[in-house]
């Protein structure tokens, strides 16, 4: 059921930006936000990353858009583009799946450094970043609908 629903969110969040140009992905909800679709495309390559990569498998690897660290980054789409953007997230998609795929059960923890390095069970991942891509299709369904009109899920 987690895996559905994170998946559902998932292809919502790819739905949202369909048939969209680059310029267009990357218009800016209103100001001072920076907040636009591709921003929100790359924010969850770094949130897939963060916690399945980094958190439940122990990869020292850097974040994506931010070799200092810095998760506000990824929201800066004024020089990205859909095929950069999508290529990454898809990439940390599949690695998150692969990662939860392979674990022996929804019990298995790894730790979580922007957490006072808590321990945290493939369980809360799955919750936390489920319950991460439902707000941000909240936003991205506020940004389609200023963008063109498109509503719904």
């Amino acid at each position: 059921m987690l895996r559905a629903f994170l998946d559902f969110h998932r292809a919502t969040l790819a739905m949202k930006c369909e048939g969209l140009t680059d310029e267009e992905l990357r218009t800016r909800s209103m100001p001072p936000s920076t907040l636009s679709l591709l921003g929100l495309v790359r924010h969850m390559a770094e949130v897939e990353r963060a916690w399945f990569r980094r958190a439940i498998n122990g990869e020292d690897v850097p974040l994506v858009w931010s070799d200092e660290g810095d998760f506000q980054a990824a929201y800066d789409s004024a020089d990205s583009t859909r095929s950069e953007a999508f290529a990454a997230w898809r990439a940390e998609v599949e690695h998150s799946r692969r990662i939860e795929r392979a674990a022996a059960s929804l019990d298995i923890t790894g730790r979580q450094p922007r957490w006072d390095d808590a321990e945290v069970s493939l369980r809360m991942v799955m919750l936390h970043v489920l319950l991460e891509y439902a707000r941000h299709n909240g936003h991205a369904d506020f940004l389609r609908e200023g963008i063109d009109g498109t509503v719904g899920a």
